[in-house]
């Protein structure tokens, strides 16, 4: 490699940098904008709102998976790159915005999400707003990352909304089987404050999510293999919960029972939740290897 071919790629690098920063700022504009309801600087830096914080910073993780997935991918050359990461990074911020407010109106139904996070300052739904956005961006990205060779740029856009609607699709189906396995209220617990029922909660929702990226990332290649490929890795993680969840019980926290630990004491035990999502999300990260 050359000293001009070096220049080539870090002046193409720097260029790709500018315009991620550039839809990380919009990014940021939009949550501003759809959330004008409160201030972020003044949850953040006047209150030190927990919850808020970490709401927020599932925000930017989902946000930077999202503009990722029109980042990564063989180039086209440097100006029909810059025009891909522009279009699918502003549909991408879409798509995520979206997906807070849908989770927020189908998982979360049950009580007010501004309220728990922005009055109540509930940690616990803090971090299950936080973990919508990472997994709605761990989707977002399996659905736009793949190359299409049919339709251009419209095919793409459109297997993309597709495909991201599918993966919405799975995680209201995870959060179904997640409180059918579990012998208690979660939307009770969250509302109440339990912060580990909501982490253990969201390292579901997060371990699923990874593996419909597994399953949608690649070029595409029909809607029939990648549907099939999806549903395939969202099968083995249905089945990967209670398997994760009975595994906690009996070899990660030798001698307790996950569900007291959390629920059944006076002080739930965060610190058993998180071993219980880093199974789920672990888990699901072997899956992905193995696969």
């Amino acid at each position: 490699m050359n000293l001009s071919d070096i220049s080539t790629i870090l002046y193409d690098a720097v260029v790709y940098i500018a315009v991620g920063f550039v839809i990380f700022y919009l990014g940021k504009l939009t949550y501003q904008l759809v959330n004008r309801g409160f201030s972020v600087k003044e949850e953040l830096v006047e209150k030190d709102n927990l919850a808020f914080s970490f709401a927020h910073v599932g925000y930017f993780i989902g946000l930077l998976l999202a503009i990722g997935s029109a980042i990564v991918g063989p180039s086209r050359g440097l100006v029909n790159d810059v025009i891909d990461i522009l279009m699918y990074g502003v549909l991408a911020i879409i798509l995520l915005n979206l997906s807070i407010w849908l989770n927020d109106k189908i998982i979360l139904r049950k009580f007010s999400v501004k309220k728990e996070i922005i009055e109540d300052r509930n940690s616990g739904t803090g971090v299950i707003e936080g973990a919508v956005s990472v997994a709605s961006g761990l989707i977002i990205f399996g659905a736009v990352s793949g190359e299409t060779e049919m339709g251009g740029w419209a095919h793409g856009v459109l297997t993309a909304i597709v495909f991201w609607a599918v993966g919405q699709v799975a995680l209201f189906i995870t959060a179904a089987v997640y409180q059918f396995i579990t012998p208690y209220d979660v939307h009770d617990h969250i509302e109440r404050d339990n912060v580990a029922v909501g982490v253990g909660f969201a390292g579901a929702l997060i371990a699923i999510a990874n593996l419909i990226r597994h399953g949608l990332t690649g070029d595409f290649e029909g809607w029939g293999i990648t549907f099939s490929e999806a549903g395939f890795e969202l099968a083995l993680g249905i089945i990967l919960l209670p398997v994760m969840r009975f595994l906690t019980d009996k070899i990660l926290l030798p001698g307790q029972r996950l569900t007291d630990e959390i629920v059944n004491q006076e002080h739930p035990n965060v610190g058993a939740a998180i071993i219980e999502a880093f199974a789920y999300i672990g888990g699901s990260v072997l899956i992905t290897w193995c696969l």
